[in-house]
């Protein structure tokens, strides 16, 4: 399975530091002891120091081309400072600009641990866009602010979520959790179409779970269920930022189909 991305590294590169900044935008003034809806045990200023040290974790593992995990413990500056404010703010943007160093300096194909099979630098200048993006929509929601992201990176953001469905590791991991009924069963399947998306992006997906695991595809198909709405809305629904009852989108078909399948894919 290849984790491939449709932006370049460097605009990879690029919408990280933006993204960092978007990030830093939404929380600045905000209450910082305010609790994270959507992540019930984290405070705001928990999530901050989460987002600044997954960049610093990755960007460790970067620069020094790491061939096993770094423990988070041996990150430098990993933990973050306490909840003042300013010192929040400048260590997000340090690490954001620390972490984008190392990549650019590195190139998208320098050999990289990661917790997939896709061993290269490449990987995390990707997965930490995303990263970004969806807890941005976490500091949104509890700061009481608009959140939006740019059409196609929301597109590859749920491209890439679909893609590590499908990475053998992963699915096994979701499989092997306890009390979780499975989504998968003949005939099933989950079809988001974004209604505001250039047509160039062909951001329609069609999850088929008629396996044992998901395989997705870029496609306008009859499926189960069907679920219609704004781009960054079908995101947020994807990574339940945004409930799938919400009058935000249209949902279509078998509701439980689609609740079965958010159930099982919560993940990273």
């Amino acid at each position: 399975m290849t984790l491939q991305g449709s932006l370049s590294h460097e605009r990879y590169c690029a919408e990280l530091l933006a993204e960092a900044e978007a990030f830093r935008d939404t929380v600045r003034g905000a209450d910082l002891t305010a609790t994270v809806p959507t992540c019930p045990d984290w405070t705001l200023a928990d999530l901050v120091r989460h987002v600044g040290g997954a960049h610093r974790w990755a960007g460790t593992m970067v620069a020094r081309r790491a061939t096993e995990v770094v423990p988070p413990a041996d990150v430098p500056g990993g933990e973050g400072p306490g909840d003042d404010p300013d010192a929040l703010d400048r260590w997000l943007a340090e690490g954001a600009e620390e972490t984008v160093r190392a990549l650019r300096e590195a190139g998208p194909e320098a050999a990289v641990w990661t917790w997939t099979p896709e061993r290269r630098a490449g990987f995390w200048s990707r997965r930490m866009v995303h990263e970004t993006v969806v807890h941005r929509a976490d500091a949104a929601l509890t700061a009481g602010v608009p959140f939006e992201v740019a059409p196609e990176v929301a597109a590859d953001c749920l491209e890439e979520w679909f893609q590590l469905g499908e990475v053998p590791e992963v699915a096994a991991r979701l499989a092997a959790r306890e009390g979780l009924e499975s989504p998968f069963a003949p005939g099933r399947s989950v079809h988001l179409h974004a209604t505001d998306a250039p047509p160039e992006l062909n951001a329609e997906w069609f999850l088929d779970l008629s396996g044992d695991h998901v395989v997705h595809r870029r496609a306008h198909e009859k499926a189960t269920v069907a679920v219609r709405g704004p781009l960054t809305d079908l995101l947020q629904i994807a990574f339940q930022r945004l409930p799938a009852d919400s009058d935000r989108v249209e949902v279509i078909g078998d509701r439980d189909v689609l609740d079965g399948w958010l159930a099982y894919a919560t993940f990273g």
